[in-house]
């Protein structure tokens, strides 16, 4: 059994001699439980448990989040990573941005993101509120900015996600074969 160190939630593998080939997952309170076949190495522990997690996370955020949710998120985000100093009026949901993901209004302490984002990993939510939420405290794209998005250690993935989520919408759409 081994236990992942990360702060935002703890993992638990489990091993099973009686487990052949399945891997599956299941949130238990602030823990979420990765049962995996003993016979597994470690590195194929490490890639199942980051599979696992995306899965979880996937099905989470397809339950779609009310705006009293985003608010809720958004402030336990600043709590974690701005110490609290980003405090947002208000957090909703918005069906008009089609070419962002996110925008802020620092003036008026209002954050909307775009309904395109509902269905996607948490990570990749929390990642743009956390975006937004930067904005509060600096309002452009500066430095001092991506500074405070240093402390979120999925950024990058979520970038990344996000790129190809729009390299995807790019791609030529073929017509269907026939009986599909």
């Amino acid at each position: 059994m081994s236990v992942d160190p990360s702060p935002r939630l703890a993992v638990e593998v489990r091993r099973s001699a009686r487990r052949s080939r399945t891997v599956s997952a299941y949130r238990e309170g602030d823990r979420t439980i990765v049962l995996i076949p003993a016979r597994m190495s470690q590195a194929e522990e490490q890639r199942w448990v980051s599979v696992m997690l995306d899965k979880l996370a996937a099905q989470e955020s397809r339950r779609t989040l009310g705006d009293d949710d985003l608010c809720e998120r958004a402030g336990r985000l600043s709590a974690q990573y701005f110490e609290g100093r980003a405090v947002p009026a208000s957090v909703r949901w918005v069906t008009n941005q089609n070419s962002r993901w996110g925008s802020c209004t620092p003036s008026e302490g209002s954050i909307r993101l775009s309904h395109r984002l509902q269905g996607m990993p948490e990570y990749v939510i929390d990642y743009v509120l956390l975006h937004e939420l930067a904005h509060l405290l600096v309002p452009g794209h500066g430095a001092a900015f991506w500074r405070l998005l240093e402390a979120y250690p999925r950024t990058e993935r979520a970038r990344g996600y996000l790129e190809g989520v729009v390299a995807a919408d790019r791609l030529p759409h073929l017509p269907k074969a026939r009986g599909e």
